[in-house]
């Protein structure tokens, strides 16, 4: 059964009676109704068109959360091959919350980074909701050096409400992992590039998204704190979570305005959960894209300009 959101339940409604219909004409309780149907589906387009074609940033943070959306795990299936995991930070332990190896990238040698969250309830406690803790981050560095010292591109799928706040993560120096995985991707002398497929939440992204090229889905979003966060810290109130979400500039279209990220990727009508074949085979195409901007330039050069370009952020604002 498909999942609808809220603002989703026109096109939920429409969608129910084609389902009906269809039941009705295998059961041979009615047999014209092809015509009724296609009616529908026009309505249900359309609907879906009009709900999609005005989200707030609200509802993109919801799109961002559905169930059915792509993970990391689905994006390393459809784009990479020979997929070689690689697990501990050689200093703590295993964190499961980012996938971390290597394996090729269409013809191309890479290092893989994601984010996962999980699909279901036991695969959600197993990665932690996507929540990093300090060896997961340092499990990245472990990774990115690697790429670094074989000339591996470092491709990054972020989807994360943040990195876990919990007292173990803090007492192993959470946010000292954070900051030298930053570090790290901003010393790589080969071309990365990230994708927000979800959410990018702080630090916690930033940690594996300090990239060459930052992309993002047309419906992700990517802030300094989610929005039920900032509404608890500045109106004590986190039901104001849209309030907070249409202020912050959190989606992909006011963050390429803003020269926070490089591109957009464009979702299927409906979002990304509707189509995620579709979805993953067109990120593939832009991370290809991004990656050939870098085919040849000297490794001091690839450094400098990720430098700089995170330097131009907000100069012309």
């Amino acid at each position: 059964m498909r999942s609808y959101l809220e603002f989703e339940k026109p096109v939920a409604e429409l969608e129910s009676k084609i389902e009906e219909l269809r039941t009705l004409s295998e059961s041979g309780e009615a047999v014209e109704i092809a015509e009724d149907v296609s009616k529908l589906e026009a309505k249900a387009t359309q609907a879906l068109n009009d709900i999609y074609a005005k989200l707030t940033p609200w509802q993109k943070t919801q799109v961002c959360r559905h169930p059915d959306r792509p993970h990391a795990s689905h994006y390393i299936a459809g784009l990479i091959e020979d997929w070689t995991p690689l697990a501990g930070d050689r200093s703590f332990g295993e964190d499961q919350a980012i996938l971390a190896g290597l394996g090729r990238f269409r013809g191309r040698s890479v290092a893989i980074l994601g984010q996962e969250k999980g699909h279901d309830t036991q695969s959600r406690i197993r990665h932690n909701f996507g929540m990093a803790r300090p060896e997961g981050y340092r499990k990245a560095i472990r990774l990115m050096k690697l790429a670094d010292r074989f000339g591996l591109p470092v491709l990054s799928f972020v989807d994360t409400a943040g990195a876990y706040p919990g007292i173990g993560a803090e007492e192993r120096g959470q946010a000292e992992a954070i900051a030298r995985s930053t570090q790290a991707c901003l010393q790589l002398s080969v071309p990365n590039v990230a994708l927000v497929i979800g959410e990018g939440g702080s630090g916690g992204a930033i940690a594996i998204a300090t990239a060459s090229r930052v992309l993002m889905l047309e419906h992700a979003i990517y802030s300094v704190i989610s929005p039920e966060g900032a509404a608890s810290i500045l109106w004590k109130d986190s039901a104001r979570a849209q309030d907070a979400a249409t202020n912050m500039k959190i989606t992909a279209q006011d963050l390429l305005k803003l020269g926070v990220i490089d591109e957009i990727v464009k979702e299927p009508m409906g979002g990304a959960h509707r189509d995620g074949e579709a979805t993953i085979r067109a990120s593939g195409d832009h991370i290809e894209s991004m990656l050939a901007v870098f085919e040849d330039m000297p490794s001091e050069e690839i450094r400098k300009a990720r430098r700089e370009k995170f330097l131009a952020i907000g100069r012309s604002l």
